[in-house]
């Protein structure tokens, strides 16, 4: 399903975007990454044409939250890669901190990044899609399907991309453009690394409930998935454990989120 197909990647300079291009690479897909750092990017595709022979791959440098920026970039990417057959919304950002200390701005940030930029992209590509009969991947996270300690920005962020995914789904399904929803626990990548430098210890056992996985069986099983053509991707045996035990027993879900930062909280002495 992916040799000579034309696969829009955004964020992917790095993290999860960065191996899904890297092993999209390697079935034959041609690639166009896009992030808003130049540098990386060119990094990125030079990396990727290092490790797999024959690899096209180019660059885009774009902030997603520019609506008509957006239009014009995906316009001018379809045209040079003779239309778009699956594009992959995995940028975002992740920003940590209790709620009553985090500034109106930060909350803004990230739903205008991992939500409202989203939608500008996939506004953008939608009738490059449309046109393929192609795919459209949202990366959203498990922080999309519960709460956590900590992420009310970005749980509002992911919860919103769920229903936003879902609801498009249905009216894109129809018209023969196949949709998908990702949500991965914390894996390793550049942005957990920086929380991980300033996160608080209720986020940090709260979310590590579910251990942090490195990125490369998260981008395998987002390719597994999508080669079973299931819309809810999961990467994860206790991923997906714990997402069943939100889905069908949301009470102890919450009474072991309570358990476990109530402990954090009494080793202070709270």
């Amino acid at each position: 399903m992916f040799p000579d197909k034309h696969i829009v990647i955004t964020g992917g300079s790095s993290g999860l975007g960065l191996d899904l291009a890297r092993r999209l690479a390697g079935e034959g897909a041609r690639l166009t990454l896009v992030a808003r750092d130049a540098t990386k990017l060119a990094q990125a595709a030079e990396h990727i044409c290092a490790s797999v022979a024959g690899s096209q791959v180019a660059v885009e440098s774009l902030d997603v939250r520019d609506e008509a920026v957006a239009q014009a970039t995906l316009a001018r990417i379809a045209e040079a890669g003779r239309g778009i057959d699956m594009l992959i919304n995995s940028a975002g950002i992740l920003r940590e901190g209790r709620f009553d200390t985090l500034p109106l701005a930060t909350l803004r940030e990230v739903m205008e990044i991992n939500y409202v930029g989203l939608v500008a992209v996939t506004r953008a590509a939608l009738p490059h899609l449309k046109a393929s009969r192609g795919r459209l991947i949202n990366v959203a996270s498990m922080a999309g399907l519960t709460g956590a300690f900590g992420y009310t920005a970005y749980c509002a962020s992911k919860h919103a991309l769920v229903g936003f995914t879902d609801a498009l789904r249905y009216e894109l399904k129809p018209e023969g453009v196949g949709v998908h929803l990702v949500c991965p626990g914390e894996f390793d990548s550049p942005m957990v690394d920086d929380v991980d430098t300033y996160r608080t210890p209720e986020n940090k056992a709260h979310t590590q409930t579910i251990p942090k996985l490195p990125v490369e069986p998260i981008a395998q099983a987002v390719i597994d998935g999508l080669r079973e053509d299931r819309y809810l991707i999961v990467p994860g045996i206790r991923t997906r454990v714990f997402a069943g035990l939100i889905r069908w027993f949301p009470a102890l879900a919450r009474a072991l989120g309570d358990a476990t930062i109530a402990r954090v909280q009494r080793r202070r002495g709270r």
